[in-house]
């Protein structure tokens, strides 16, 4: 599987411009299998107050990613962004299959409270797994990186990969660049890191950085190798190795 992360930090309360480099950049990648674009991509993160810059039901949002992923034959998961529905508001991931169908979408569930998002957002109150291209793709924003029961969950609903589009500070790279290894390797799977502020990266169930990117706007593109997957939980299935009366 083909994997393209389109790394750009977007200018914060300029949604057209935005849009328009998302255009850019998605038409650039379009020869992958999945396009990943990083956390609140069409806003910054994050304008205040949120409900003037909020995509009412994810509507403008959903039609563009829908095009796009349709006329490139192409599956993109829509790194987030901000979303109304009904008087509530998420960061909420939209995620459009090669025929221009939404396949599944998935709300921010840890709310980072140092930065008062748990002031301005509603939490998502459950995990979102999809199959693109027959590979089980599990999604996470951001924060959710730090909590590991919440990305067992992903792993043992199936996942083979994990997306994670986020807008992680550069100041805390040390720890997000252990936590994504971790991560990868206590579930055996691949980690898939979009990042707006830069250093997005892909790992591999080893814990291995199988591609990595620099600080500015870039496309970063990676083939994963699911076999390699296989071969590791052949040899070690951590899975299936829990005790259920501790775990």
């Amino acid at each position: 599987m083909k994997i393209s992360i389109v790394q750009f930090k977007s200018e914060l309360g300029e949604v057209e411009k935005n849009f328009s480099t998302a255009t850019r950049l998605i038409e650039t990648a379009k020869n992958s299998d999945v396009i990943l674009l990083p956390e609140l991509w069409s806003t910054g993160y994050y304008p205040t107050p949120v409900e003037d810059f909020a995509d009412v039901d994810g509507e403008r949002t959903t039609k563009f990613l829908c095009a796009a992923a349709e006329k490139f034959s192409v599956n993109i998961i829509g790194g987030s962004v901000i979303v109304k529905s009904g008087d509530k508001i998420f960061n909420r991931c939209i995620v459009a299959n090669r025929r221009g169908k939404i396949a599944a979408t998935y709300d921010k569930t840890h709310l980072f409270s140092f930065a008062k998002e748990d002031e301005v957002f509603c939490a998502g109150d459950k995990i979102s797994v999809v199959e693109l291209d027959g590979v089980r793709c599990g999604l996470a924003i951001c924060y959710d990186l730090r909590f590991p029961k919440f990305f067992r969950k992903i792993a043992l609903a199936g996942a083979e990969i994990i997306f994670i589009p986020a807008a992680w500070s550069l100041k805390r790279l040390t720890p997000r660049q252990i936590l994504t290894k971790a991560r990868a390797i206590e579930n055996q799977v691949f980690v898939v890191f979009a990042n707006s502020s830069g250093i997005s990266e892909i790992v591999n169930p080893r814990g291995e950085i199988i591609a990595e990117s620099g600080r500015d706007e870039e496309i970063l593109t990676a083939e994963i190798n699911l076999s390699e997957r296989a071969e590791i939980i052949a040899t070690m299935n951590l899975l299936a190795d829990r005790n259920l009366n501790v775990d």
